[in-house]
Formats: structure tokens, sequence, C-alpha cells
């Protein structure tokens, strides 16, 4: 802007960071919303299985659980080791 270069570190939603529609993430946005833009894993759709599956698989993962930001993964992995502390380690309920 008026000759000079910024940085655009405004994300936002991490599914809508385009920035400033760079030609070839334009050419990229078009070419996904054409087939699905954003789906939750409330509801089915063709793409999340094959995309499990590929991730699985070069991962070397039993399963997995895709999310939008690292603050669901936070609250996803105080959840699992609640879990586990109350199957595994057998702390009475709700004092994990």
């Amino acid at each position: 802007i008026d000759g000079k270069s910024y940085y655009d570190f405004l994300s936002a939603y991490s599914a809508v960071n385009q920035g400033h529609c760079h030609s070839k993430i334009l050419v990229a946005l078009i070419e996904q919303a054409q087939k699905l833009t954003l789906t939750s894993r409330a509801f089915h759709n063709d793409a999340l299985g094959e995309y499990c599956k590929f991730v699985t698989g070069y991962f070397g993962f039993d399963r997995l659980l895709p999310m939008n930001t690292g603050v669901e993964a936070g609250e996803t992995a105080i959840k699992l080791a609640r879990r586990w502390g109350y199957d595994v380690k057998k702390i009475p309920e709700g004092k994990a």
C-alpha cells in the first residue's frame, strides 16, 4: 500500500485465512469451494473418511480427531487425560 510492504497476521478463523487475495490462493480457494467449503464433523461428507484414512496412514496413527484450533485440541487433551485418570488410575468421579 502506497509503496510499502505489509505482513498480514490477521488470520481470523483458520478456514478463512486468504489474506489479500493472492492469485494462487484465489485459484485454490475457488477450486476447493466448488467441492466443499467447510463442514462440521457432526455431519457426514464424502471427504472426511478419505482424509482420515490418508492422515492415519501417513502418520501411523490408529485414529484422529480433526479440529480447527489449538484451543479445541487443548480442551480435548484435558478431557482425555481426565477420562484416563478415571478409567486407569481409578480417580474418584469429579476429582480429576
